[in-house]
């Protein structure tokens, strides 16, 4: 609900408070005294056109705020939080305009897009009036006025899920189409790759173990001339190590024998000897076991460039190569049974239109039934307000394609005078007959998830107790939702749950706009002047108290 609206610097407006409460709010005063600039503003705020025009004379900068409040709008807090709005019972919406063109959005305080302002508060607010019916105005709202009125909900939801399977089989069978083309080369080239790595007979590991047997065979002569000298060295020769700790293990048995202080030296030494001698029969081993063999190294060789071949070909290691090979078989399994797969999705995607077909042709058949209804019952509601030859006919028409609201293209055609066939509403009806339009749809069909509705110019080219009776009407529809109303007639204002006295006033040379909230005495002032111009007499506002009694009591 529209709680405050904040306007400065806007056309004739230079400051501007306006706090509203809930039922009917109506607006009145003279003409040009700046009503419907109010509600220019408000458009502002549903994403209307900026303009430098709009800024008061001598200003830099307009700027209009509004606050909603929100609680308990679950629908309307879901989509504000899709939309990273943070709210929980209110929501402050601020448009500036600026003459250097650096507009500003604010919601809630932080920067916001135009495109997100607009769908915020095309969910708070829908004004009907001479200059913004735009649920009227766009045909496509036509099919969604019409549905929420034979409350085909949740019958549309369930055509428009199996269409939108439908789509996702189309575009899969379609993906299919465009690569069957490349299916059998890609078949073709998996099972290639496949044999490749197969025939290698890859081990993990044995790239590494490669690596270093070719190490051991490219360097086989050195080691064995180096081990070889070092067995040598330690046991075959004259002067070999072991010969030589040999003599000193004699000479330290000696002088133990003179000085048993010494005997853990010989141990020592003994201990020695028997490490070396060790050492001396391993190396004599390992140097047996060293062959230079160039076949074997060429057959390594040839190994490892198998595997840097398949290595830069399908991954770093042989267990990434025989990951991708997994990979790839399953892939291929999948291009195999392609076949099978589109014969399957051609199967769901028979059926899923045998299904398609049969809802959507209930749904016309409920939209077709509705249609009658709804055109008989709008002649008669707008027919109370001074349209009395008005006539209404619904098309339901077929598409040549579904699209996810169903098989019908829906359009409303209207004809005020007799005589004449009826033609698109958007095009033939005026603000006032709009307004009057939509407000017996709001008869007719109560809920609505938008809580604030603004009619301007309703009451147009009416009166006397056609005007009573959209007062009337006015005030049942507040009682749902919040209206705000800027009517001329008094018939219409005696309904107002609160109201408003729109002045213009000049001020240092300078035109202002004003607004009051009337009770009482001031109240019963604004009727008689509606009722009697210029001139106020007693009887005048005799006549606009009883009037503000009977409509009370209505």
């Amino acid at each position: 609900m529209l709680t405050d609206i904040s306007i400065k610097n806007f056309a004739i407006i230079d400051s501007l408070h306006i706090s509203f409460a809930s039922g009917l709010n109506i607006l009145s005063g003279e003409t040009g005294a700046g009503k419907s600039i109010i509600i220019d503003a408000v458009n502002l705020l549903l994403g209307g056109r900026a303009s430098a025009d709009l800024i008061r004379s001598g200003a830099d900068e307009a700027a209009v705020e509004a606050l909603f409040t929100v609680g308990g709008e679950t629908a309307l807090l879901q989509f504000l939080a899709d939309s990273g709005v943070e709210a929980e019972d209110e929501l402050l919406l601020k448009r500036v305009i600026s003459r250097s063109g650096k507009n500003r959005i604010f919601i809630n305080g932080s920067l916001a897009t135009l495109a997100t302002l607009a769908e915020i508060a095309s969910r708070l607010v829908n004004i009907y009036g001479q200059h913004e019916s735009q649920t009227l105005l766009k045909i496509e709202n036509h099919l969604v006025l019409l549905d929420d009125y034979a409350g085909l909900g949740a019958l549309k939801a369930e055509f428009a899920a199996v269409w939108r399977n439908c789509r996702k089989i189309t575009e899969k069978l379609a993906a299919l189409e465009s690569g069957a083309r490349d299916a059998e080369r890609q078949r073709d080239i998996l099972s290639y790759q496949l044999a490749e790595i197969d025939k290698a007979l890859l081990v993990p590991g044995e790239d590494e173990e490669l690596e270093r047997e070719r190490n051991l065979l490219v360097h086989a002569e050195r080691l064995l001339q180096k081990t070889g000298s070092a067995y040598e060295l330690l046991y075959d020769s004259e002067e070999s190590a072991l010969g030589t700790l040999g003599t000193v293990k004699t000479a330290l048995q000696e002088a133990a024998g003179i000085d048993s202080a010494l005997a853990p030296l010989c141990e020592t030494v003994a201990t020695a000897m028997l490490q070396l001698d060790d050492a001396a029969l391993t190396l004599r081993d390992y140097a047996a076991r060293i062959e230079s063999d160039p076949l074997r190294l060429q057959a390594v060789d040839e190994r490892l460039e198998l595997l840097r071949k398949l290595q830069k070909k399908y991954g770093a290691t042989i267990a990434e190569i025989l990951s991708c090979r997994d990979r790839m078989e399953v892939e291929l399994l999948s291009l195999t049974d392609l076949q099978g797969s589109r014969a399957e999705l051609e199967r769901e995607a028979e059926r899923l239109q045998a299904q398609l077909r049969q809802q959507g042709e209930a749904l016309a058949a409920a939209r077709r039934d509705a249609a009658g209804r709804l055109q008989r019952a709008l002649e008669k509601e707008v027919q109370q307000m001074a349209m009395k030859h008005a006539v209404f006919q619904i098309c339901v028409e077929p598409l040549a394609e579904p699209r996810e609201s169903g098989f019908d293209r829906v359009e409303f055609l209207f004809s005020p005078n007799p005589g004449e066939f009826p033609k698109p509403l958007a095009k033939i009806a005026s603000g006032g007959e709009l307004s009057r339009i939509m407000l017996a749809m709001k008869q007719l069909h109560p809920e609505s998830d938008v809580p604030t509705l603004i009619f301007d110019e309703v009451d147009t080219g009416i009166g006397g107790a056609t005007s009573s009776l959209v007062g009337r009407k006015l005030k049942a529809v507040a009682a749902r939702q919040q209206v705000l109303c800027i009517t001329h007639l008094p018939q219409v204002a005696v309904f107002a749950d609160h109201h408003y006295l729109v002045a213009k006033t000049v001020a240092a040379g300078r035109t202002v706009t004003s607004l009051q909230l009337l009770s009482g005495e001031s109240r019963i002032d604004e009727i008689a002047r509606m009722l009697g111009g210029v001139t106020m007499t007693a009887k005048s506002r005799e006549h606009a108290a009883e009037m503000i009694v009977t409509a009370e009591k209505a």
